[in-house]
């Protein structure tokens, strides 16, 4: 390693100032936006300083002893705009070594870019540069730990925070006048001020805290006028725990799933997020004025076997409120289109990928792709820069896995057999025990090795990830 037009249905798995917060500001790349958390590009480029610290974090009305940049969970939003370049100063001050992995972005996955080959010591410092694609679509983003076998750990203990780009989506406007709100999911497990350490069941089922917060609070309130629109911008940044989400009173219409706009809202009851999904819903705040909670639903990521069922929780969980303010005179409408999905190529190749997990000698539980753990000396699957393959994802594990893909994002062709019905660009779609799910996905731009993994981070840890290398020519072989 290197140092609102569909019928409604349920949308399962679409898938201080800032000295105080070790943050350092270029007067030439950055401004501050009205929150002081959150750092916006200016003039075509933006620079931040990001501290990776361990010590005293204020979570929920409490102090915890947790990992966070800057000092607090989540840490500092990052927006710039397709076109920018971003300079990303990097100190790892944790007792272990670290690095950064931008999710979702099309960036190089070598160099100091995108690279999870990286790593960081600790009290050492790394620059990370790379451009944002003139092309690049507009979404919700984000950048998390990558150095395996300390990705869940360090996630669960507060390495989080949201890389947002900017563009057509924000300009639609409808969209551009709703009222913006974001919500980092996330949970944690702390006793006595601490984070205790998982055990070997909680570490091969995927470790679910039972302190679950939204931007680091317990049940935060949000406002919005009565006739409005909320645009509320979902990440689940917990290691192994889904949020199966349904607001009170009112349906969601899906407008951004991973990797960007959808081509019009889609109306739903409920919207399952798994572990390093994002969506874009938007609300209309067309009901009596009152308080309407937003829950999470019990939801069982097991299927049976020695470690199926009793996940998550057993009742539904308020996660937040939202509150009606004042009325408008003029009730906003839905956006009838909100975006362009790009279409792919034709097909040069199919691959098949199956997920699943032993036990090995020494070793206890393991999680392999096509029964191989993860070795970072092997190139798994080479693929041509310029095609588009199918990938069939078969789980025939007893636990659910989101899988996840870096670099090039993917549409999702069908589920168990039939056909996906819902547009959308992605970086990560559940795959159900026992079910199969065939994307479809075009290699462009950036030669190099990256990988796919599940992530419930846990199970990358213990070996569920494997390397793809990005050639300019070539990837007959591999998987």
């Amino acid at each position: 390693m290197t140092k609102a037009k569909h019928s409604r249905r349920t949308f399962l798995a679409m898938g201080a100032g800032l000295a105080g917060l070790g943050l350092g500001l270029s007067a030439r790349a950055q401004t501050r936006a009205p929150d002081a958390d959150v750092l916006v590009s200016r003039g075509g480029a933006i620079e931040v300083d990001l501290e990776a610290r361990f010590g005293p974090t204020p979570l929920a009305g409490q102090s915890a002893r947790l990992f966070s940049y800057g000092g607090r969970v989540p840490g500092p939003r990052i927006e710039v705009r397709p076109g920018d370049e971003v300079t990303l100063r990097f100190s790892n001050a944790l007792p272990e070594p670290t690095n950064l992995h931008f999710h979702g972005l099309h960036v190089p996955p070598t160099g100091n870019a995108d690279n999870v080959f990286l790593e960081v010591p600790a009290g050492e410092e790394l620059t990370y540069r790379f451009k944002i694609p003139e092309s690049h679509p507009a979404g919700t983003f984000w950048y998390h730990p990558h150095l395996h076998g300390l990705v869940a750990k360090q996630v669960f203990l507060g390495m989080v925070g949201l890389f947002v780009v900017r563009g057509e989506l924000d300009q639609v406007p409808e969209v551009a006048a709703a009222r913006e709100v974001f919500a980092v999911l996330k949970d944690f497990q702390i006793a006595g001020g601490r984070v205790p350490p998982p055990g070997p069941m909680e570490l091969a089922r995927g470790r679910e805290g039972s302190l679950v917060t939204v931007n680091g609070e317990v049940e935060p309130e949000w406002s919005v006028e009565g006739g409005g629109l909320l645009r509320l911008r979902l990440l689940n940044a917990s290691t192994a725990r889904f949020y199966r989400l349904k607001l009170e009173g009112h349906p969601l219409y899906l407008i951004a799933t991973d990797g960007g706009a959808l081509e019009e809202p889609y109306e739903l009851d409920e919207l399952l997020l798994a572990p390093g999904e994002r969506a874009e819903v938007l609300v209309r705040a067309d009901r009596e004025p009152g308080h309407y909670t937003l829950w999470n639903l019990p939801y069982d990521r097991g299927r049976g076997g020695m470690m199926g069922g009793g996940f998550g929780d057993a009742r539904p969980r308020a996660l937040a409120h939202l509150v009606y303010s004042c009325r408008r005179r003029t009730p906003l409408p839905l956006p009838e289109r909100t975006g362009r999905v790009r279409e792919l190529g034709a097909l040069v190749r199919r691959r098949r990928f199956v997920l699943g997990h032993s036990m090995q000698p020494g070793r206890g539980m393991v999680f392999t792709i096509n029964g191989q753990v993860f070795n970072p000396r092997r190139i798994d699957t080479r693929v041509r820069l310029g095609t588009v393959e199918e990938w069939e994802i078969a789980n025939l594990g007893v636990l659910d896995h989101p899988f996840h893909l870096h670099t090039n994002p993917f549409q999702i062709v069908a589920r168990d057999g039939r056909p996906e019905r819902l547009r959308a660009w992605k970086d990560t779609v559940l795959v159900p025990a026992g079910g199969t799910v065939l994307l479809r996905v075009g290699f462009a731009d950036y030669p190099g090795n990256a990988v796919y993994h599940c992530h419930i981070l846990e199970h990358e840890d213990l070996g569920m990830m494997g390397i793809v290398r990005f050639e300019t020519s070539g990837g007959a072989s591999g998987t």
